[in-house]
């Protein structure tokens, strides 16, 4: 055993969660917009991440660890603001499944070949500090 393999990456913006399947007139399925825009993100984040480490995708078993850290809102009084800051208050949208599936899909192909290959999933949600940007960090290993 050659030991454990990891990948890790950035997403910036606002986390955003997988949106509903929606539905032609003729009765087919497609992603909305702004879903499939944010898998591309997804997916242009691994492949970057992949590249720097000169790893193809890998057909292992993996585990996904994926943290989203959500903007404090701006209009929330100060007292608000500090309790989300200590993470006493939690975000409640996107739900945390929907953020787990957009960020699955995005790495389809790209860290591995299909996510029928994840085994284990670690998430959660917090909102970040006052002054840094929103964003999803992702951790993906796995035994070579």
């Amino acid at each position: 055993m050659d030991g454990i393999q990891r990948v890790e990456f950035i997403i910036d913006g606002e986390p955003r969660g997988k949106g509903r399947p929606r539905f032609t007139k003729a009765g087919r399925t497609y992603t909305d917009s702004k879903t499939a825009a944010y898998e591309r993100t997804v997916r242009q984040s691994a492949w970057v991440a992949m590249a720097k480490n000169k790893l193809p995708p890998t057909s292992a078993n993996v585990f996904v660890e994926v943290t989203a850290y959500h903007g404090i809102p701006k209009s929330w009084p100060n007292k608000k603001r500090a309790l989300a800051f200590a993470n006493v208050i939690k975000p409640k949208k996107p739900d945390i499944d929907n953020i787990i599936k957009a960020v699955l899909d995005g790495c389809n192909g790209v860290v591995f070949l299909d996510d029928a290959q994840v085994h284990a999933i670690n998430a959660r949600k917090q909102y970040c500090g006052l002054d840094v940007s929103p964003l999803v960090h992702v951790r993906i290993s796995w035994t070579k």
